[in-house]
Protein backbone atom coordinates (compact mmCIF):
# COMPACT_ATOMS: atom_id res chain seq x y z
CA UNK A 1 0.00 0.00 0.00
CA UNK A 2 1.37 3.40 -1.01
CA UNK A 3 -0.08 6.42 0.73
CA UNK A 4 -0.31 10.16 0.07
CA UNK A 5 -1.32 12.95 2.45
CA UNK A 6 -3.17 15.77 0.67
CA UNK A 7 -3.72 19.26 2.07
CA UNK A 8 -6.37 21.76 0.91
CA UNK A 9 -5.82 25.32 -0.30
CA UNK A 10 -7.66 28.63 -0.13
CA UNK A 11 -11.42 28.26 -0.53
CA UNK A 12 -11.67 25.28 1.84
CA UNK A 13 -12.26 27.54 4.86
CA UNK A 14 -15.57 27.78 6.74
CA UNK A 15 -16.58 29.30 10.07
CA UNK A 16 -16.32 26.65 12.79
CA UNK A 17 -13.49 24.73 11.14
CA UNK A 18 -11.24 22.91 13.60
CA UNK A 19 -13.41 23.77 16.62
CA UNK A 20 -14.61 20.20 17.28
CA UNK A 21 -11.06 18.83 16.85
CA UNK A 22 -9.52 21.41 19.23
CA UNK A 23 -12.19 20.64 21.85
CA UNK A 24 -11.74 16.87 21.56
CA UNK A 25 -7.95 16.62 21.33
CA UNK A 26 -5.37 18.46 23.45
CA UNK A 27 -2.73 18.02 20.71
CA UNK A 28 -4.88 20.04 18.28
CA UNK A 29 -5.60 22.75 20.85
CA UNK A 30 -1.86 23.16 21.42
CA UNK A 31 -1.35 23.81 17.70
CA UNK A 32 -3.99 26.58 17.78
CA UNK A 33 -2.44 28.08 20.94
CA UNK A 34 0.98 28.05 19.27
CA UNK A 35 -0.44 29.72 16.13
CA UNK A 36 -2.06 32.47 18.23
CA UNK A 37 1.27 33.07 19.94
CA UNK A 38 3.28 33.20 16.68
CA UNK A 39 0.82 35.52 14.90
CA UNK A 40 0.05 37.72 17.90
CA UNK A 41 -3.73 37.54 17.56
CA UNK A 42 -6.52 35.04 18.23
CA UNK A 43 -6.58 33.04 14.98
CA UNK A 44 -8.47 30.19 16.66
CA UNK A 45 -11.37 32.54 17.48
CA UNK A 46 -11.65 33.60 13.82
CA UNK A 47 -11.59 29.92 12.71
CA UNK A 48 -14.17 28.83 15.30
CA UNK A 49 -16.49 31.86 15.41
CA UNK A 50 -15.83 34.00 12.34
CA UNK A 51 -17.15 36.38 11.14
CA UNK A 52 -17.07 34.84 7.65
CA UNK A 53 -16.12 38.19 6.03
CA UNK A 54 -12.93 38.20 8.10
CA UNK A 55 -12.12 34.49 7.70
CA UNK A 56 -12.63 34.60 3.93
CA UNK A 57 -10.06 37.35 3.30
CA UNK A 58 -6.83 36.21 1.64
CA UNK A 59 -4.79 37.44 4.60
CA UNK A 60 -6.80 35.43 7.14
CA UNK A 61 -7.87 32.29 5.26
CA UNK A 62 -4.31 31.24 4.37
CA UNK A 63 -2.86 31.02 7.93
CA UNK A 64 -6.23 29.67 9.13
CA UNK A 65 -6.33 26.72 6.70
CA UNK A 66 -2.64 25.96 7.31
CA UNK A 67 -3.24 25.87 11.09
CA UNK A 68 -6.40 23.73 10.96
CA UNK A 69 -4.66 21.22 8.66
CA UNK A 70 -1.59 21.13 10.95
CA UNK A 71 -3.81 20.64 14.02
CA UNK A 72 -5.58 17.63 12.48
CA UNK A 73 -2.22 16.23 11.33
CA UNK A 74 -0.90 16.58 14.90
CA UNK A 75 -3.79 14.48 16.22
CA UNK A 76 -2.99 11.72 13.69
CA UNK A 77 0.68 11.85 14.70
CA UNK A 78 0.05 11.69 18.45
CA UNK A 79 -2.83 9.20 18.75
CA UNK A 80 -1.39 5.69 19.11
CA UNK A 81 -3.87 4.14 16.64
CA UNK A 82 -2.76 6.47 13.82
CA UNK A 83 0.82 7.39 14.79
CA UNK A 84 2.17 4.65 12.51
CA UNK A 85 0.43 6.19 9.51
CA UNK A 86 3.24 7.55 7.34
CA UNK A 87 2.83 8.98 3.83
CA UNK A 88 5.07 8.03 0.90
CA UNK A 89 4.22 11.40 -0.71
CA UNK A 90 2.70 14.68 0.48
CA UNK A 91 0.90 17.16 -1.76
CA UNK A 92 -1.08 20.34 -1.29
CA UNK A 93 -3.24 22.49 -3.53
CA UNK A 94 -1.55 25.91 -3.92
CA UNK A 95 -1.46 27.17 -0.30
CA UNK A 96 -1.71 23.51 0.79
CA UNK A 97 1.79 22.91 -0.58
CA UNK A 98 3.14 24.70 2.51
CA UNK A 99 1.32 22.20 4.74
CA UNK A 100 2.69 19.37 2.58
CA UNK A 101 6.23 20.70 3.12
CA UNK A 102 5.59 21.01 6.85
CA UNK A 103 4.17 17.46 6.99
CA UNK A 104 7.30 16.19 5.24
CA UNK A 105 9.59 17.94 7.73
CA UNK A 106 11.02 20.41 5.22
CA UNK A 107 9.80 23.52 7.06
CA UNK A 108 8.88 24.02 10.71
CA UNK A 109 5.35 24.88 11.84
CA UNK A 110 6.44 28.36 12.91
CA UNK A 111 8.22 29.12 9.63
CA UNK A 112 5.36 27.66 7.59
CA UNK A 113 2.80 29.78 9.43
CA UNK A 114 4.86 32.96 9.09
CA UNK A 115 5.35 32.29 5.38
CA UNK A 116 1.65 31.71 4.63
CA UNK A 117 0.70 34.82 6.65
CA UNK A 118 3.25 36.83 4.63
CA UNK A 119 2.02 35.18 1.39
CA UNK A 120 -1.62 36.08 2.14
CA UNK A 121 -0.71 39.72 2.87
CA UNK A 122 1.47 39.99 -0.25
CA UNK A 123 -1.24 38.49 -2.49
CA UNK A 124 -3.84 40.85 -1.02
CA UNK A 125 -1.58 43.87 -1.64
CA UNK A 126 -0.87 42.76 -5.22
CA UNK A 127 -4.61 42.27 -5.77
CA UNK A 128 -5.43 45.70 -4.31
CA UNK A 129 -3.00 47.42 -6.65
CA UNK A 130 -4.25 45.63 -9.79
CA UNK A 131 -7.63 45.00 -11.36
CA UNK A 132 -8.11 41.25 -11.65
CA UNK A 133 -10.36 38.32 -10.85
CA UNK A 134 -10.97 34.62 -11.43
CA UNK A 135 -13.71 32.52 -13.03
CA UNK A 136 -14.37 28.79 -12.60
CA UNK A 137 -15.27 27.20 -15.93
CA UNK A 138 -17.09 23.87 -15.80
CA UNK A 139 -17.12 21.40 -18.67
CA UNK A 140 -14.23 22.51 -20.87
CA UNK A 141 -10.93 20.78 -21.63
CA UNK A 142 -7.57 22.55 -21.71
CA UNK A 143 -7.69 23.31 -25.43
CA UNK A 144 -11.16 24.89 -25.35
CA UNK A 145 -10.24 26.83 -22.22
CA UNK A 146 -7.24 28.28 -24.06
CA UNK A 147 -9.44 29.28 -27.02
CA UNK A 148 -11.97 30.90 -24.67
CA UNK A 149 -9.22 32.88 -22.93
CA UNK A 150 -7.84 34.06 -26.26
CA UNK A 151 -11.18 35.38 -27.48
CA UNK A 152 -12.35 36.83 -24.16
CA UNK A 153 -8.93 38.32 -23.40
CA UNK A 154 -8.99 40.71 -26.38
CA UNK A 155 -5.30 41.35 -25.75
CA UNK A 156 -5.74 41.66 -21.98
CA UNK A 157 -4.31 39.11 -19.54
CA UNK A 158 -6.52 36.01 -19.22
CA UNK A 159 -5.29 32.43 -18.79
CA UNK A 160 -6.15 29.02 -17.37
CA UNK A 161 -4.49 28.79 -13.96
CA UNK A 162 -6.08 25.95 -11.97
CA UNK A 163 -6.30 22.61 -13.74
CA UNK A 164 -8.01 20.76 -10.89
CA UNK A 165 -9.79 17.78 -12.45
CA UNK A 166 -11.43 16.83 -15.77
CA UNK A 167 -13.89 19.54 -16.78
CA UNK A 168 -12.98 21.97 -14.01
CA UNK A 169 -10.59 24.81 -14.77
CA UNK A 170 -10.20 28.23 -13.15
CA UNK A 171 -9.17 31.11 -15.38
CA UNK A 172 -7.58 34.30 -14.10
CA UNK A 173 -6.84 37.76 -15.45
CA UNK A 174 -8.09 41.33 -15.91
CA UNK A 175 -11.57 41.94 -14.51
CA UNK A 176 -13.05 42.99 -17.88
CA UNK A 177 -11.58 39.90 -19.55
CA UNK A 178 -13.08 37.70 -16.81
CA UNK A 179 -16.48 39.31 -17.41
CA UNK A 180 -16.24 38.62 -21.15
CA UNK A 181 -15.24 35.01 -20.46
CA UNK A 182 -18.35 34.52 -18.32
CA UNK A 183 -20.49 35.66 -21.26
CA UNK A 184 -18.61 33.62 -23.89
CA UNK A 185 -18.10 30.36 -21.98
CA UNK A 186 -21.33 28.76 -23.21
CA UNK A 187 -20.31 29.32 -26.83
CA UNK A 188 -17.31 27.02 -26.22
CA UNK A 189 -19.49 24.32 -24.66
CA UNK A 190 -19.07 25.14 -20.97
CA UNK A 191 -21.81 23.93 -18.65
CA UNK A 192 -21.37 27.09 -16.61
CA UNK A 193 -18.93 29.82 -15.66
CA UNK A 194 -18.88 31.12 -12.08
CA UNK A 195 -17.10 34.23 -10.83
CA UNK A 196 -14.94 33.24 -7.86
CA UNK A 197 -14.98 35.29 -4.69
CA UNK A 198 -11.25 36.02 -4.62
CA UNK A 199 -9.30 39.24 -4.22
CA UNK A 200 -7.47 39.22 -7.56
CA UNK A 201 -5.94 37.42 -10.54
CA UNK A 202 -4.09 34.71 -8.62
CA UNK A 203 -1.45 32.55 -10.35
CA UNK A 204 -0.81 35.15 -13.08
CA UNK A 205 1.80 37.86 -13.68
CA UNK A 206 -0.44 40.22 -11.68
CA UNK A 207 0.96 38.45 -8.60
CA UNK A 208 4.60 39.27 -9.52
CA UNK A 209 4.95 41.86 -6.69
CA UNK A 210 3.75 39.21 -4.22
CA UNK A 211 6.23 36.68 -5.62
CA UNK A 212 9.04 39.20 -5.05
CA UNK A 213 8.01 39.73 -1.42
CA UNK A 214 7.72 35.99 -0.88
CA UNK A 215 11.13 35.27 -2.45
CA UNK A 216 12.72 37.62 0.11
CA UNK A 217 10.91 35.88 2.99
CA UNK A 218 11.92 32.44 1.68
CA UNK A 219 15.56 33.54 1.44
CA UNK A 220 15.46 34.17 5.23
CA UNK A 221 13.74 30.84 6.02
CA UNK A 222 15.46 27.63 7.09
CA UNK A 223 14.43 24.95 4.60
CA UNK A 224 15.64 21.37 4.98
CA UNK A 225 16.68 19.21 2.04
CA UNK A 226 13.62 17.20 0.90
CA UNK A 227 13.88 13.44 1.44
CA UNK A 228 11.28 11.00 2.58
CA UNK A 229 8.31 11.43 2.19
CA UNK A 230 8.57 12.97 -1.25
CA UNK A 231 6.72 16.22 -1.99
CA UNK A 232 5.19 16.78 -5.40
CA UNK A 233 4.99 20.36 -6.60
CA UNK A 234 2.02 22.12 -8.20
CA UNK A 235 3.80 23.97 -10.98
CA UNK A 236 5.10 20.98 -12.95
CA UNK A 237 4.09 17.73 -11.15
CA UNK A 238 7.76 17.03 -10.35
CA UNK A 239 9.18 16.20 -6.92
CA UNK A 240 11.12 18.70 -4.86
CA UNK A 241 14.74 17.56 -4.74
CA UNK A 242 16.64 20.40 -3.02
CA UNK A 243 15.96 23.23 -0.56
CA UNK A 244 16.71 25.63 -3.42
CA UNK A 245 14.03 24.01 -5.60
CA UNK A 246 11.50 24.50 -2.76
CA UNK A 247 12.20 28.25 -2.67
CA UNK A 248 11.95 28.42 -6.45
CA UNK A 249 8.75 26.36 -6.62
CA UNK A 250 6.92 28.33 -3.92
CA UNK A 251 7.88 31.65 -5.55
CA UNK A 252 6.91 30.54 -9.08
CA UNK A 253 3.65 29.12 -7.78
CA UNK A 254 2.23 32.65 -7.31
CA UNK A 255 2.53 33.52 -11.01
CA UNK A 256 2.15 30.02 -12.55
CA UNK A 257 -0.77 27.66 -13.17
CA UNK A 258 -1.55 24.97 -10.59
CA UNK A 259 -1.50 21.52 -12.25
CA UNK A 260 -3.37 19.55 -9.58
CA UNK A 261 -4.89 16.98 -11.94
CA UNK A 262 -1.45 16.28 -13.44
CA UNK A 263 0.06 15.87 -9.93
CA UNK A 264 -2.63 13.40 -8.85
CA UNK A 265 -2.44 11.48 -12.13
CA UNK A 266 1.32 11.08 -11.66
CA UNK A 267 0.83 9.68 -8.15
CA UNK A 268 -1.82 7.24 -9.43
CA UNK A 269 0.47 6.18 -12.30
CA UNK A 270 3.24 5.52 -9.76
CA UNK A 271 1.04 3.15 -7.80
CA UNK A 272 -0.20 5.30 -4.92
CA UNK A 273 -3.52 3.82 -3.92
CA UNK A 274 -4.60 5.42 -0.62
CA UNK A 275 -5.05 9.16 -0.19
CA UNK A 276 -5.84 11.06 3.02
CA UNK A 277 -7.21 14.59 2.70
CA UNK A 278 -6.16 16.30 5.94
CA UNK A 279 -7.67 19.70 6.72
CA UNK A 280 -10.94 21.60 6.46
CA UNK A 281 -13.60 20.67 3.91
CA UNK A 282 -13.76 18.00 1.23
CA UNK A 283 -12.53 19.83 -1.87
CA UNK A 284 -9.64 17.47 -2.71
CA UNK A 285 -11.75 14.38 -2.00
CA UNK A 286 -14.26 15.65 -4.58
CA UNK A 287 -11.54 16.42 -7.14
CA UNK A 288 -10.00 12.95 -6.79
CA UNK A 289 -13.39 11.34 -7.43
CA UNK A 290 -13.48 13.25 -10.72
CA UNK A 291 -9.88 12.29 -11.60
CA UNK A 292 -10.29 8.57 -10.74
CA UNK A 293 -13.46 7.51 -8.96
CA UNK A 294 -12.04 4.10 -7.97
CA UNK A 295 -9.29 5.68 -5.85
CA UNK A 296 -9.52 5.26 -2.09
CA UNK A 297 -9.72 8.72 -0.50
CA UNK A 298 -10.13 9.11 3.25
CA UNK A 299 -11.32 12.56 4.27
CA UNK A 300 -10.00 13.66 7.67
CA UNK A 301 -11.68 17.00 8.39
CA UNK A 302 -13.57 16.47 11.66
CA UNK A 303 -13.56 14.73 15.03
CA UNK A 304 -16.02 12.15 13.65
CA UNK A 305 -13.62 11.32 10.80
CA UNK A 306 -10.67 11.05 13.21
CA UNK A 307 -12.64 8.80 15.58
CA UNK A 308 -13.46 6.52 12.67
CA UNK A 309 -9.74 6.13 11.98
CA UNK A 310 -9.06 5.57 15.66
CA UNK A 311 -11.76 2.88 15.71
CA UNK A 312 -13.63 4.64 18.52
Amino acid sequence: MKTAFLFPGQGAQFVGMGKDVAEAFGAAKQVFDKANEILGFDLAKVCFEGPAEQLNTTTMSQPAIFTVSAAILEVLRTESATSGLKPDVTAGLSLGEYTALYAAGVISFEDGLKLVAKRGQAMQQAADSSNGGMVAVIGLDEEKTRALCEEAGEGELLAGVNFNCPGQVAISGHTAACERAEQLAEKYGAVKAIRLDVAGAFHTEMMAPAAETLAKALAQTRIAEPGDPKIIRNIDAEYYTTAESVKEGLTKQLTSPILWQKCMQRLLDEGLDTFYEIGPGKVLTGLMRRINRKTKVINVSSTAAINQLLGS
